[in-house]
């Protein structure tokens, strides 16, 4: 018996799904997001956290451990607040996942 996932996709179905993903997310505003990070947050955060994608108004950074995560959480109303620039692109929420960053960068 062959599971759905074991079964070859159609390439329209793979490009509607890459497609659909690239909708949520405004790669301009990404640029944008990733370009004022270093004034956003302390250098040292700038240094070891990643922007990696605002989606639905939300701020995705990888951090390399939990006490990054808590230290961008802590700061959130501050970047927030550097972003208010962008106006109603602005990320609305911070969310910080922990990601070594040394793995397949």
């Amino acid at each position: 018996m062959s599971r759905r996932g074991d079964e070859p996709r159609s390439l329209g179905e793979v490009l509607d799904g890459l497609a659909g993903r690239l909708r949520r997310v405004d790669l301009r505003t990404v640029d944008e997001v990733r370009s004022l990070w270093t004034s956003a947050v302390d250098p040292v955060l700038a240094e070891h956290c990643r922007v990696e994608m605002v989606r639905d108004g939300v701020l995705v950074v990888t951090v390399p451990s939990g006490a990054f995560a808590q230290r961008v959480t802590d700061e959130e109303a501050s970047i927030l607040a550097v972003y208010a620039v962008l106006g109603a692109r602005a990320p609305r929420a911070v969310r910080a996942i922990v990601r070594d960053h040394t793995e397949g960068s």
